[in-house]
């Protein structure tokens, strides 16, 4: 089954290279230098013993030149692993880029690699550069910390490179997230899809099925449209011939006829040009001083309409009015039944 034969079963590693494999050695010297800056010279002094200890295991010599600023790593008589000197070079080149000895010296192992990145000429601007060096790092080193444990690799940002220890898989991976960020697209997008894809890798069933429709698909967004500028640069339109010889002051005068006049009539235009100029100018001063003194336009005054007091006032109307209320009032009798009730009043005074 095709299936069967393309799956690493689990736990399968490859035999380490051993002197049998090689009893007779090499047959050449080989050596690596690599240059380290300054700032690294006090950590290289002191791990410098534990460097030619991991290195002697595998019989490679290696040289701390602390005058000229560089280390150099070479081969000896015992050394049996032509690869060995390989991931030397790759161990001193860590260790130049600010990784500690305790994650450089994994490179000696079979199943490790490394990767240095060159990320310093990427990015035109100095300003960008920082932003998204930045970018990859996180805040507190949050972004960086998610992306190595879902590589299962080291990562080291330096100055203008990205050094990466780690597996094979895991090297990739990483690669391609820096050199996205880079390109000014957030490493929180491929993070979030090497989330899902250790999810799908869990599962036996989907190993062998295409993956693209798990994996999340992130549009660019469109960005507002640049002002218009205000000076429009048109260009003019091509053309083979040159453009005309502008006229010369001699051109200008024969064509008004001034070159042929006398010196002192030509002064005498001057001067009357002159004049002219500053009448115009005098006028147009005498003007704006003026403006201060012209009255300016008031608003018409609306007249109120008064109260017409012509109409006539019927008295009559007035007097029933005052009548038929003083019939209404509440407990008042009328003027018959008053006079009555007194002239009986009367009576009853008399009798007693």
């Amino acid at each position: 089954d095709e299936s069967e034969l393309l799956t690493v079963p689990d736990g399968w590693k490859e035999p380490a290279f051993t002197r049998e494999d090689n009893p007779r050695g090499l047959l050449e010297e080989s050596s690596f230098a690599t240059l380290f800056p300054k700032y690294r010279e006090a950590y290289l002094k002191e791990c410098w013993p534990l460097v030619q200890k991991a290195l002697g295991e595998h019989y490679v010599n290696a040289t701390l030149d602390l005058i000229e600023g560089s280390m150099t790593v070479t081969t000896t008589k015992k050394t049996f692993d032509p690869y060995a000197i390989i991931r030397a070079r790759d161990l001193i080149k860590l260790l130049a880029r600010s990784v500690p000895f305790e994650q450089a010296v994994r490179i000696l192992q079979d199943d490790v690699a490394c990767d240095i990145i060159k990320i310093g000429s990427l990015v035109r601007k100095r300003d960008t550069f920082i932003k998204r060096r930045g970018r990859l790092l996180g805040p507190k080193g949050s972004t960086l910390k998610a992306l190595e444990l879902l590589t299962n690799c080291y990562i080291m940002v330096q100055g203008n490179t990205v050094s990466a220890l780690g597996p094979f898989s895991g090297l990739k991976e990483e690669k391609k997230v820096v050199l996205d960020t880079m390109k000014n697209i957030h490493p929180i997008y491929n993070i979030k899809t090497l989330m899902i894809k250790r999810e799908l890798s869990k599962d036996p069933e989907l190993r062998s099925q295409s993956w693209e429709r798990f994996l999340p698909k992130f549009k660019r967004k469109n960005l507002k449209k640049r002002k218009e500028p205000k000076k429009k640069n048109t260009k003019k339109e091509y053309t083979p011939f040159p453009p005309p010889q502008p006229e010369s002051q001699i051109d200008k005068e024969l064509a008004s006829g001034e070159y042929f006049l006398k010196e002192r009539q030509k002064k005498r235009k001057r001067m009357e040009e002159i004049k002219a100029k500053q009448a115009d100018a005098l006028k147009k001063r005498q003007e704006e001083r003026n403006k201060a003194f012209i009255p300016p336009k008031e608003k018409p005054v609306v007249k109120t309409k008064k109260a017409s007091t012509e109409k006539k006032i019927d008295i009559e109307a007035i007097k029933e009015k005052v009548k038929n209320a003083k019939k209404k009032k509440l407990g008042a009798l009328p003027v018959e039944e008053v006079k009555l009730k007194m002239a009986a009043d009367e009576k009853k005074k008399k009798k007693k």
